[in-house]
């Protein structure tokens, strides 16, 4: 679907069945279609996915993208020279406009800055953070820091939300990925440190556990898949056809979990590191690759959108 990317990181299908995707490291927002990539704005305020010196590897920049129910707004998760915020544009269906500030403060790191934005079926904006590189911020219910929070539309916490406050769920070490199935409920990718990746539902105020457990066995809820650190580290994650497709960054591939039983295949490998995976409105996978993030080998024509039917 397009060549040449910078890092596509979030998406947000558009009713024509055309998509804007944002690059991380240009902190910039395109519309890709049949093959073609339209530039629409580069946002500002944007602190670049680098490492203090001008090295790549860093996770901050341009993440996550939400189109309103509406339509008529366009939702980003991004790193500032300050903290992680959500930010909301205004969509015309060609232009966007000025950002807007919708929940500001999520500490930011070098690493696991999260980024996952979703609208629910209840027409909530979930968002998903990371732990800062400081595991008791996930475990410190005041914190926003490693949680999945639920906001309203202006970004204000809901009144049925835990506590009336934006968390929603804590003990995140750093989720970059977040989808509702057809059944309304929500899941979410979870990268492990040292043991176990992780694929979880997320609910109402449940505690999954970091930092003292990853994976299955610990006081955390179970995992519905886990995998070892080297064979996933899962970012984006998509629903279709009663599976999740999951992009593996270390692991290389697409790797999708059956929601019932919780088995695991890989899918889709040979194309390098995969970040971005989203279900498409005529039933197919987006998938993006990740290769000039600074951890990976660039082949020609990274960073790709690949379309992929199932």
């Amino acid at each position: 679907m397009a060549t040449g990317l910078a890092v596509p990181w979030g998406i947000a299908f558009l009713p024509d069945g055309s998509a804007l995707v944002s690059e991380r490291d240009r902190a910039r927002i395109v519309r890709v279609s049949a093959s073609r990539v339209v530039p629409v704005r580069e946002v500002p305020g944007v602190e670049p996915g680098v490492k203090p010196g001008g090295a790549g590897g860093g996770e901050g920049g341009l993440l996550g993208l939400a189109l309103h129910p509406s339509g008529s707004w366009l939702y980003a998760y991004l790193t500032t020279a300050e903290d992680n915020r959500v930010v909301r544009m205004t969509w015309d269906g060609a232009r966007l406009g000025e950002p807007e500030v919708v929940l500001a403060g999520i500490a930011a790191n070098v690493h696991h800055n999260g980024g996952a934005l979703a609208f629910g079926p209840d027409g909530m904006l979930y968002a998903a953070t990371g732990d800062a590189q400081d595991g008791e911020l996930a475990a410190d219910p005041t914190s926003l820091n490693g949680k999945v929070l639920r906001l309203t539309e202006a970004g204000g916490a809901p009144g049925d939300n835990p506590g009336a406050t934006p968390v929603w769920s804590r003990g995140h070490r750093n989720v970059e990925g977040l989808a509702f199935d057809e059944q309304g409920r929500l899941w979410a990718s979870e990268f492990g440190d040292k043991a176990y990746d992780e694929l979880n539902r997320i609910l109402r105020g449940a505690d999954y556990g970091w930092p003292r457990v990853e994976g299955r066995g610990g006081p955390g809820r179970a995992p519905l898949a886990q995998w070892d650190t080297d064979d996933c580290s899962p970012a984006g994650v998509a629903i279709a056809g009663d599976r999740a497709w999951l992009g593996a960054l270390r692991g290389e591939c697409l790797w999708s979990v059956d929601l019932v039983t919780g088995e695991s295949r890989r899918h889709l490998e040979g194309h390098g590191r995969i970040r971005m995976v989203a279900a498409a409105p005529d039933g197919s996978l987006w998938v993006g690759t990740s290769n000039r993030d600074g951890r990976g080998d660039v082949r020609d024509g990274d960073d790709r959108i690949l379309r992929v039917t199932l």
